[in-house]
């Protein structure tokens, strides 16, 4: 089949790797490229095999998820990463998505939901596990209030990337919708986060 989804998944249980690994080829339009049991082997993977999507642990020796989320980010082309574990706390949940995340599943959600999660994400669209989607909001919209109050310090093309952020999206959705490169979104973010005294994205 052409045009098959290209996933690599990192997790350092081998049962979990299998298990997600047969989920996802029984789709039919997903093929899974590659496995890692670190984060550095995750990293070295995604470098290699240049996936479309990484599902990723967040906890792993050998440097854990956020941390090889943050560096395979940061590669060019950057695939999609959805990060899927058991643990739903907060600093795992906004921590993935300042990592840049695309989305956030947890490993009791259904087959259905893990591979329309990969497919969406392939598609650069966001996701968050339904369980987590009212937290995410109320987080959204609390930056958005102290951006907004903070409006006369930030540029309009920190505020054009700022108010997309607030709508969910990665910061590939907004340099595209923005027509600009990705490094720059990520300038004019950190910057806007900067000027307002805000740590995280999200």
């Amino acid at each position: 089949m052409e045009n098959l989804i290209r996933v690599i998944i990192a997790d350092d249980e081998a049962l979990i790797r299998a298990g997600l690994a047969t989920i996802l080829q029984a789709s039919g339009d997903i093929e899974v490229i590659g496995e890692a049991s670190t984060g550095e082997e995750a990293l070295a993977a995604a470098q290699r095999l240049q996936p479309d999507v990484v599902c990723m642990d967040i906890r792993m020796p050998g440097g854990d998820g956020l941390e090889a989320t943050r560096r395979i980010q940061q590669l060019d082309p950057a695939p999609a990463v959805i990060v899927i574990t058991t643990f739903d706390m907060d600093e795992y949940v906004f921590g993935a998505l300042e990592a840049g995340a695309c989305g956030i599943l947890l490993k009791d959600s259904s087959m259905t939901d893990l591979v329309e999660g990969v497919r969406r994400a392939a598609l650069g669209e966001g996701l968050v596990d339904a369980s987590l989607t009212r937290r995410v909001i109320a987080e959204f919209t609390r930056r958005k209030s102290i951006f907004t109050s903070s409006s006369e310090v930030l540029t309009p093309r920190e505020l054009d990337c700022v108010a997309q952020l607030c709508q969910g999206m990665s910061n590939n959705e907004i340099a595209a919708t923005l027509f600009l490169e990705p490094s720059t979104v990520k300038t004019h973010l950190s910057s806007a986060m900067a000027k307002t005294g805000t740590h995280n994205r999200v």
